[in-house]
């Protein structure tokens, strides 16, 4: 049985060198090693191969039948070695980002960044993980970064993960054309206690859910995650036959539906809550196109004043590092700017200072 060959890629370079030029002295000036070099490396190869691949003249050096079916296969050897060192070398290879979903904000972000630097390349992909799982990937070099709502106070992230508050999604209530609310410009969360918001498919346990938990604590919602996922066509075909249902949606989400449908997006105001999202990336990240992203989204971030509802005294951080909290003795809190309280509630919603909810009391000697 023939031996399996072992390839030594600078043999086959200066093997393409040299039936390139004609000459070893041609080809060991090009590649900037001896003559003597040249020749040592084409016959270690042509040993390895078991075949003569050059046929050496008084006017050089010509490819033998078996040196001429060779030389393609050597060329493309060459090129996939260039390719596979390139895949893995930052500035060379795409930035890796996880956009969780293709439908919302960060995904959004990052076609707008594409459009503003068509030259960087992206390998843009959708993680089924919450924070954590996707905390991970980010520190095993899975994915360059991640866009998540951040769930524990800086110190306790892996010594090398940082994060970066760049994302303040307001809500919308999107309802069918026999909805009560579908010719509103605007609704309060007041106005949605009355009407059941479907989201079928929140899994539990995640950052999200805790969220939508929270935000239906402060605000005297009735939010449904019961019922199988059919995915989005469904749910929309669901809610533009219903004059009850409704779900929420991020302002930025994308959704494509029929013209028959005739859905209304409608923005929640009074106060208009607020879903803080992270980018989540290593700081030993040497990729150039990290920091150009880091910087985008930074310069795009629009800074929403926001009062905090439902918070206790004595809890201050910053919120471009802590989104949610988990105090130890249970529950959730989500973070925010301020400092005020909404009665009959033991968690934090954040919402842009753009009006203040019913039944809500500013703390005394809190907040602004």
């Amino acid at each position: 049985m023939r031996k399996v060959w072992s390839v030594d890629l600078d043999a086959v370079r200066t093997f393409v060198a040299a039936a390139d030029a004609g000459q070893f002295q041609d080809a060991a000036a090009a590649l900037s090693i001896t003559q003597q070099a040249v020749s040592k490396r084409i016959a270690a190869l042509e040993k390895d191969l078991e075949v003569r691949l050059f046929t050496r003249t008084a006017r050089g050096s010509q490819l033998t039948v078996d040196g001429q079916a060779f030389l393609p296969h050597a060329r493309e050897l060459l090129r996939v070695a260039a390719r596979a060192d390139a895949s893995v070398r930052p500035g060379r290879r795409a930035l890796r980002v996880d956009v969780h979903s293709r439908r919302i904000a960060p995904a959004v972000l990052l076609q707008d960044f594409h459009r503003e630097y068509p030259r960087i390349e992206l390998d843009v992909v959708t993680l089924d993980a919450d924070v954590h799982a996707a905390t991970a990937a980010v520190e095993a070099g899975t994915v360059d970064a991640t866009f998540h709502a951040v769930t524990v106070p800086a110190r306790q992230l892996a010594g090398a993960i940082r994060t970066a508050r760049v994302i303040d999604e307001h809500h919308e209530i999107l309802v069918g054309p026999r909805h009560a609310l579908a010719n509103a410009r605007a609704v309060t969360p007041a106005q949605l206690a009355a009407h059941r918001i479907w989201m079928p498919g929140v899994a539990a346990g995640t950052e999200w859910a805790s969220y939508y938990d929270e935000l239906a604590a402060a605000f005297g919602l009735t939010i449904d995650v019961v019922g199988p996922v059919f995915g989005n066509e469904a749910l929309l075909a669901e809610i533009a036959d219903s004059a009850e249902l409704a779900t929420l949606a991020g302002e930025r989400t994308r959704y494509l539906w029929p013209d028959s449908y005739d859905l209304r997006r409608i923005p929640v105001r009074d106060p208009a809550p607020v879903y803080p999202m992270s980018l989540i990336w290593r700081d030993d990240n040497p990729h150039p196109a990290l920091g150009k992203l880091r910087d985008y989204l930074s310069s795009r971030r629009v800074d929403t004043p926001t009062r905090r509802y439902g918070c206790r005294s004595g809890h201050r951080v910053q919120p471009a590092e802590v989104a949610v909290k988990r105090p130890t003795g249970g529950g959730l809190r989500l973070w925010a700017y301020g400092s005020w309280r909404q009665r009959g509630s033991g968690g934090c919603v954040e919402v842009s200072r753009r009006g203040r909810a019913a039944g809500c009391r500013p703390r005394r000697g809190a907040g602004p």
